[in-house]
C-alpha cells in the first residue's frame, strides 16, 4: 500500500467522509433512479445533461457549466498547489430514444436500461462531493467533476475528446479518472483502439431475372466480408473484428443498386489496429473489382465507398505512475482483488496524448449491460466499500491537504 494511501484511511476527516457516504446512502439510490429514468440516448443527452447541472449547481462547485459539446461539469477547488485532475462519469447510455427506461426494483437490485452504465457513477461522483464538504476536506489539487457526452457508440469519446482538444481545462489537466460501471476488480489502464467504417458498396441494379449476368454489389459486399472472415490477426496484442451492420437493396425481384455495412475494428497496440484497418481497404477494394471482372459491366461498374464513422485511439497508462499505484493500492486496501486491463472507455483519449488516466468502477454490483434487463445491486455495505475504495483512489492522486 502507499504512503498516501495509508495516511488517507487513517485520517480522521477520511473515516468522517466515508460515515458521510453511509448516512447518504438512500440519496445516493435515489440520485441513481432520478437521474436513470432520464432518458439520455445517443446523441441525445440534452435534457439529462441539464437535470446533472441543476445537481452540480446545488453541491457547491464553481464554475459549474455546460460546455459547447454538451458536457457538464463543475470545479471543486483544492488549495491551489497541485495539478487539475477530472474525475467523469458519461451521460449517454446506448439505448434508442423511446427506450422504456422506467426502474424497477426487487429487493436491494434496481433494473433499468443504462442504470449501471453508467447512471450509477454519475450518482456516485455527487455522494463524493457531498461526503468530502461534509467531512471538511480540502485537497492539494483542484477535482473537476465531469457529466460528458458520446462516449457510447458512434458517439466516438466526442465529450472527453473535445475537453481535451478544445476545452478551457484542456492545458491543466494532468490526471483522469474514469468512473464507469460498478465493476471494482478490473483497472483499466490499457485503452482498446478502435477503428469505425461504413463501407457502401454500389452498382447499376436491375430485374432479378432480366438483369442476370450484370454485376451485383450484393456479390462484392459478400466476397468482403468472407474475405475479411479469413484474415488471421493477433491474440497479443488482442485485434479484433465484426461486421456488425448490415443492409440495402430495394426488393427480393431486383438486383440492388447499393448495399452497406458497418465494420468494427480493434485493437489494443495502435500498430496493430493500422495493420488490420489497411489490410480491411484492401479487402473491400478488392472485393469490388472482382466483381467487376466477374460479371457483366455494360450498364455500370461496382463502386465502393468507405466512410470513418469512429476512431478511437489506443494507449495506455504505466503500471509505476502515481494514478495507477494509488488507485490499486486503494482499492485493494478495501479488500478487493484487483486486475490491469485494457477497455474501451473515456480514458483512451488521455491515455493517447500521454496523460495518466485510468477506468475505475463506482462499488457495488451488476449485470447485463447494454440490454434491456441491465441491473444493479444497491445493497448498502457492498457499494459502501467499493465507494469508498474509489473516493480513496482520487484523495491519493488529488492529494490531501493537512
Amino acid at each position: 500500500m502507499t504512503q498516501d494511501v495509508v495516511a488517507i484511511m487513517a485520517s480522521t476527516t477520511y473515516r468522517d467522509a466515508v460515515a458521510a457516504l453511509d448516512r447518504d446512502h438512500d440519496r445516493i439510490v435515489d440520485d441513481i433512479i432520478r437521474l436513470t429514468e432520464i432518458p439520455s440516448p445517443p446523441f441525445g443527452e440534452g435534457v439529462r445533461g441539464d437535470a446533472y447541472l441543476e445537481m452540480l449547481h446545488a453541491h457547491g462547485l464553481t464554475d459549474v457549466e455546460k460546455d459547447a459539446i454538451g458536457n457538464v461539469m463543475g470545479l471543486r477547488r483544492g488549495i491551489g498547489n497541485g495539478p487539475l485532475v477530472v474525475v467523469a462519469a458519461h451521460l449517454d447510455t446506448v439505448f434508442p430514444a423511446g427506450t422504456n427506461v422506467t426502474v424497477r426494483r426487487e429487493g436491494t437490485k434496481l433494473f433499468a436500461p443504462g442504470i449501471g452504465d453508467d447512471t450509477r457513477s454519475l450518482a456516485v461522483l455527487l455522494g463524493f462531493m457531498r461526503a468530502m464538504d461534509e467531512a471538511g476536506i480540502r485537497t492539494t489539487s483542484d477535482i473537476l467533476f465531469v457529466g460528458d457526452v458520446g462516449e457510447e457508440g458512434l458517439g466516438d469519446l466526442r465529450g472527453v475528446r473535445h475537453l481535451f482538444r478544445e476545452g478551457k481545462y484542456k492545458d491543466r489537466i494532468k490526471a483522469f479518472f474514469s468512473v464507469d460501471s460498478p465493476e471494482m476488480d478490473n483497472i483499466a489502464t490499457g485503452g482498446i483502439g478502435s477503428r469505425r467504417w461504413r463501407v457502401v458498396f454500389r452498382g447499376p441494379g436491375g430485374h432479378s431475372y432480366g438483369a442476370f449476368g450484370l454485376v451485383s454489389p450484393m456479390n462484392a459486399m459478400a466476397q468482403a466480408v468472407c474475405e475479411l472472415g479469413r484474415v488471421q490477426v493477433p491474440g497479443t496484442p488482442k485485434t479484433t473484428y465484426s461486421v456488425s451492420v448490415v443492409g440495402g437493396g430495394t426488393s427480393i425481384n431486383a438486383i440492388p443498386n447499393e448495399v452497406w455495412i458497418e465494420v468494427d475494428l480493434r485493437s489494443a497496440a495502435s500498430e496493430e489496429l493500422a495493420r488490420l484497418e489497411a489490410r480491411f481497404l484492401a479487402i473491400i477494394e478488392q472485393a469490388a473489382e472482382g466483381e467487376n471482372h466477374a460479371r457483366s459491366i455494360t450498364q455500370g461498374r461496382i463502386t465502393v465507398e468507405p466512410t470513418l464513422v469512429g476512431d478511437r485511439p489506443a494507449g495506455s497508462t504505466s503500471l509505476d505512475s502515481d494514478i495507477v499505484r494509488h488507485a490499486t493500492a486503494a482499492i485493494e486496501a478495501h479488500g478487493f482483488k484487483t486486475s490491469h486491463v485494457a477497455s474501451s472507455t473515456d480514458a483512451n483519449i488521455p491515455m493517447a496524448l500521454g496523460i495518466p488516466a485510468i477506468k475505475v468502477g463506482s462499488g457495488g454490483s451488476g449485470g447485463r449491460a447494454h440490454s434491456l434487463e441491465e441491473w444493479i445491486d444497491v445493497d448498502k455495505d457492498p457499494s459502501l466499500r467499493g465507494m469508498s475504495a474509489t473516493l480513496t483512489a482520487i484523495l491519493a492522486v488529488a492529494g490531501v491537504a493537512s
